[in-house]
């Protein structure tokens, strides 16, 4: 199983040098477009078609609505492309209850 992150770790994360993804699904996305700041949204049914792009020598962290299947299913494929990857603990939800910036 993939690793996970809490906000937290997030928070000190962000200033780091690593990749930021919201992996919402597309309805999802559109439906509440905002996201979390420095973050870039990818299709998860496509992850196979984005996921070489990625850099290999940083870390990567994926995010979701809740932190769910979603995010966990999509880091689980990006540690099969080589990479590292975790995903965020109760997703977009959890860093705006939190207080998390978003835009």
């Amino acid at each position: 199983m993939t690793d996970s992150i809490t906000v937290t770790e997030l928070e000190t994360l962000l200033k780091d040098k690593m990749t930021l993804l919201d992996v919402r699904r597309k309805s999802d996305y559109l439906a509440t477009p905002r996201k979390i700041s420095s973050a870039r949204w990818q299709d998860p049914e496509n992850t196979g078609a984005w996921a070489k792009q990625l850099p290999k020598d940083r870390l990567t962290v994926v995010y979701c609505v809740r932190g769910g299947s979603v995010s966990r299913s999509v880091a689980d494929q990006l540690h099969q492309e080589g990479l590292k990857a975790v995903f965020l603990e109760g997703g977009l939800q959890a860093w705006v209850e939190n207080g998390g910036a978003v835009e």
